[in-house]
């Protein structure tokens, strides 16, 4: 993601990359710490109308954790007076500094920033405007007193002093697999063992949270092992990183499924993670009296009731798949299946006649991978579709934030994650939008194939593209690595239309054209994710969290009413010591640490004022 905003959001702010001759570091240093400076001074006076003279007219401040133990964005200075007027006392943030030298000039600065506040430690991210600060975000890093135990505060890791019946490590985390569960209880129980599972066991481990994940599949990675055999990273490798342990660097760039998923499994035995595969969650229920939820778990056929006191669903962006009823689907006399349940492992596909129903991620590298095995593929595309080039989307969107080339210019991994997350989703599109501009204009003759060849694009209801698509509904684009040519060359049949009804040899469109098939994949998404919380809880508790992802952008498939953060990911719910875990691989391993940092302290009964609880809309 670039950092250009569109001049037109708001007040006339001028891009946040200025011409580096015109930059004057020094000035820009000196400019920002006396704004610090003031900061801190009205912060701890509690001088709301001082405070006010610090900000933009139209300023946006985005807190993680540190102020209001929530993931919250405050837009105008208004909302910022009533978040200050709350959290102020319990808070107590002090020690604004900067952490390195601003960049930009006195007027337009930008800034990283330490400070700390009454339980920890803060890192922050500053732009100044005219002087007055336009975007902040602030994140808590740690807990003081309950630091991570790296560096130089790392175990010994043996006792140097020779007694019988000492343990080695093996010995001793045997005895800890045997008891956690059963003799002893986990603080945190995760369900789901994905990528999003993992990375965030890794963190409470290193944090000293006892936390058991569970995962139905046979081993740790095979939610990746067990999808389409063509299935490779989309976003690249750098984007990509698990927490901790960064991919090696000689790593493709797009890895394959089953690589990522052997990655997945190595990482869990590397850190040492309570992780029970072959384990499915049956039921679930909080007992008020004990403050703890009841779980009981099918582990490879041994029936366990585990009783942790937070438990978190990691279950992915999206809940059950979604199979949509058409008329005379059980008449169908091939194969039909949803896209998740299609592997591609049949040798050949020669002569099939296979539809795709569908035309987004799924459905393009599905067809690509039926017709590469010789079938005759035809996609139905029943809405318009958003389609990036890899290339071009890796160098417009997230080079400047994901590549050797950021890398080298000093943007770290965590350094590009607060990048991206320093812009309010106000202003996100704003940004977004001259990204796909460009792409348009870069991919013109690209894009006229594909409407030569009757496919109906998109760049979003705003023509911000695809990630905001992402962060609003999780769906409705396609990564192009090579099917969009198959299309464009008439290698795959396209049709556009609604599915009417499935006849008994292939799928009716538009109620007249049949489209002859011997097997039927449907590329037709996910539900949301508190679908699982009805059937392992209660509906009364999925529908007191509501409606997962999206943050009310009333978009299609977001409705509204805005909220500014994507809803009940990574932070409190409405329902008490239930929290929600997910993303793709980015967001897992960034707000992983948010969502540790939350569960750490409560652990640790730090009180954890909550500022900003979302209201639960959309039921399922």
């Amino acid at each position: 993601m670039t950092n250009t905003i569109d001049p037109t959001a708001g007040e006339q702010h001028p891009q946040a990359q200025p011409d580096p001759a015109a930059e004057d570091p020094q000035a820009a240093t000196a400019a920002v710490q006396d704004w610090l400076d003031r900061f801190d001074r009205d912060l701890k006076a509690g001088d709301l109308d001082a405070l006010r003279g610090l900000f933009a007219q139209d300023c946006y401040w985005r807190d993680f954790v540190a102020f209001t133990w929530n993931l919250t964005t405050l837009e105008g200075f208004d909302a910022i007076a009533d978040m200050l007027t709350a959290q102020l006392p319990a808070i107590q943030p002090q020690g604004w500094q900067l952490a390195e030298p601003a960049s930009g000039t006195a007027e337009e600065a930008e800034a990283w920033v330490d400070f700390s506040t009454a339980v920890g430690r803060g890192w922050a991210h500053l732009r100044l405007v005219n002087g007055k600060c336009w975007t902040l975000l602030t994140t808590l890093q740690e807990l003081t007193g309950f630091e991570e135990k790296k560096g130089p505060k790392r175990e010994l890791g043996v006792q140097h002093e020779i007694t019988r019946g000492r343990t080695t490590w093996k010995e001793a985390r045997a005895q800890r697999d045997a008891a956690l569960g059963y003799e002893e209880q986990p603080y945190v129980l995760i369900i789901g063992g994905g990528q999003g599972g993992i990375g965030l066991a890794a963190r409470l481990r290193r944090l000293g949270v006892p936390a058991i994940v569970v995962e139905k599949n046979e081993r740790a990675g095979d939610s990746w092992r067990n999808r389409y055999k063509s299935l490779h990273l989309h976003d690249p490798v750098w984007y990509d990183h698990m927490p901790y342990l960064p991919f090696p660097d000689d790593w493709p760039v797009f890895p394959s499924k089953d690589k990522m998923g052997d990655w997945l499994e190595h990482y869990v035995d590397i850190m040492e993670l309570d992780y029970w595969s072959g384990t499915e969650c049956e039921t679930a229920q909080f007992d008020e009296a004990s403050g703890t939820w009841t779980v009981r778990v099918n582990r490879r056929g041994e029936e366990v009731e585990l009783h942790p006191t937070q438990l978190v669903f990691a279950l992915g962006v999206s809940g059950y798949p979604n199979i949509p009823h058409f008329e005379g689907a059980e008449d169908f006399t091939g194969w039909q299946g949803h896209s998740s349940e299609f592997t591609g492992d049949e040798d050949s596909f020669e002569g099939k006649r296979a539809v795709v129903i569908g035309s987004n991620n799924s459905a393009h590298d599905i067809a690509a991978t039926l017709w590469e095995k010789g079938a005759e593929v035809t996609m139905i595309q029943r809405s318009s579709t958003h389609i990036s080039r890899s290339d071009s989307l890796r160098e417009l969107a997230l080079g400047p934030l994901y590549s050797e080339e950021a890398l080298a210019a000093g943007v770290t991994t965590e350094k590009a994650d607060m990048l991206f997350a320093s812009w309010p989703y106000r202003l996100l599109p704003g940004a977004q939008i001259p990204v796909y501009e460009e792409m348009k204009r870069r991919d013109a003759d690209f894009y006229q194939a594909l409407a030569d060849a009757g496919f109906e694009l998109d760049f979003g209801e705003d023509e911000s593209g695809l990630f905001l698509k992402y962060l609003r509904r999780g769906s409705g684009y396609y990564i192009d690595v090579g099917a969009s040519q198959l299309i464009i060359d008439g290698r795959i049949r396209l049709e556009r239309g609604q599915v009417t009804k499935i006849a008994p040899d292939g799928v009716v469109v538009d109620g007249d054209r049949l489209i002859p098939a011997d097997l039927i994949v449907y590329a037709t998404g996910y539900g949301s994710m508190n679908a699982w919380l009805a059937d392992l809880v209660s509906p009364e508790v999925a529908d007191a969290v509501g409606k997962c992802w999206g943050y009310g952008s009333d978009t299609i498939r977001d409705p509204g009413p805005w909220e500014g953060e994507l809803r009940n990911m990574w932070k409190p719910t409405n329902v008490e010591q239930l929290w929600i875990h997910g993303g793709n691989l980015h967001q897992s391993r960034h707000y992983s640490k948010y969502l540790a940092l939350q569960l750490k302290a409560r652990e640790q009964g730090i009180e954890t004022p909550v500022y900003g609880l979302q209201e639960s809309h959309h039921t399922r």
